[in-house]
């Protein structure tokens, strides 16, 4: 198999990540762009030297054919519209992070890849990093003994984004499905993909987008970002997640909080020993029956420097090569899952049960 011509629908943000990632892979033909924006798709064309240019989906894959793959970049409401559309038209997908706006959603992309025997890889790129290769290894080896029990954070002082993150309508929520399914998967990954039984959750409206708020700087938002934006969404979500082998892992994501400073962490507390991913590694564990803390002589935190090329990489080798996905649909289904069941014990105030 030559070259994989890949088209990239939803030019955003985001996308840069993506198209960097397929110009330095040299089995794929960066080939064609998508957006319902022209002036983005146009700067987007230029700035990368591609000429095929759409504002339709379903034109660009009827016209083209030829495409063998494609990401999808868009906000998360058209996830699956798009998904869908490509993988009808006889393309692998991968498509970014929340899978869906919910678990049926996602369920319906799976069916559509399985129908026209082709990939759909879900975007959870922390699954790609250096930091959970070096943890997965020592978990994978028996190092932590059972871990039962794990909290993640992803929480922001003043981090709402801008344009649609904030916009229910386009988003589908609020930090929970933007930055807590990083966290999500990246703890269900590291410990093996438990299945989800219940979950309890809470939500909070309460400081919004800080609109107007002075003496800070507003951090991680999208460029243009107004406080006349959009934002119905919750400001902060906290849930407790409980597996079938009987572990739990408590998640907190925010936009807007009142803490110091913003905060991104991973515990996960084992029979044998523990870890913290914040952002170095560090193990606490016990060597001849005193307790000890360890810290590896390499670097651990987390690099972006090629965070997205390695998962890129991995989606094109499996697409040519027939490699076991990484981060397969199921897994997303899974994730969407959990979201959906938070927002309804959140919705309810009560636990809701899963399958």
């Amino acid at each position: 198999m030559g070259k994989i011509k890949v088209a990239v629908i939803g030019t955003g943000n985001i996308s840069n990540e993506h198209i960097r990632s397929y110009l330095k892979n040299p089995d794929v033909e960066l080939y064609a762009f998508c957006d319902i924006n022209e002036g983005q798709l146009k700067m987007m064309a230029e700035k990368y030297g591609v000429t095929r240019t759409y504002t339709d989906k379903d034109v660009m894959l009827r016209e083209l054919p030829e495409i063998d793959a494609v990401s999808v970049c868009t906000w998360n409401s058209q996830h699956a519209p798009c998904t869908i559309a490509a993988l009808n038209a006889g393309c692998h997908v991968i498509c970014e992070k929340p899978m869906a706006t919910n678990a049926a959603e996602a369920r319906e992309m799976k069916a559509a890849a399985e129908k026209n025997g082709k990939l759909l890889m879900v975007g959870f790129v922390r699954r790609y990093g250096n930091d959970c290769r070096i943890l997965k290894d020592y978990i994978d080896n028996g190092y932590f003994g059972d871990i039962y029990y794990g909290k993640a954070t992803y929480l922001r002082r003043n981090g709402a984004p801008g344009g649609w993150f904030g916009d229910k309508s386009r988003s589908a929520g609020g930090p929970l499905i933007d930055l807590g399914v990083h966290v999500i998967d990246l703890t269900r990954y590291l410990v093996g993909n438990p299945k989800p039984v219940s979950v309890y959750g809470a939500t909070f409206y309460k400081l919004a987008n800080r609109p107007g708020v002075k003496g800070g700087v507003k951090t991680h938002v999208s460029a243009g970002r107004s406080d006349n934006d959009i934002f119905d969404v919750e400001d902060l979500a906290t849930a407790m997640i409980r597996y079938d082998n009987g572990s739990v892992i408590a998640i907190e994501a925010a936009f807007s909080l009142n803490l110091k400073e913003d905060e991104g962490k991973i515990q996960l507390f084992g029979t044998k020993a523990g870890a913290k991913l914040d952002p170095e590694l560090e193990m606490y564990t016990n060597f001849n029956d005193y307790m000890a803390n360890v810290q590896l002589a390499i670097p651990t935190a987390l690099s972006f420097e090629n965070l997205f090329a390695n998962e890129i990489n991995h989606f094109v080798d499996c697409v040519i090569n027939g490699t076991p996905c990484r981060s397969p649909a199921e897994d997303g289904i899974t994730l969407m899952e959990i979201l959906d069941a938070i927002y309804e014990s959140a919705r309810t105030g009560h636990e809701v049960v899963i399958g």
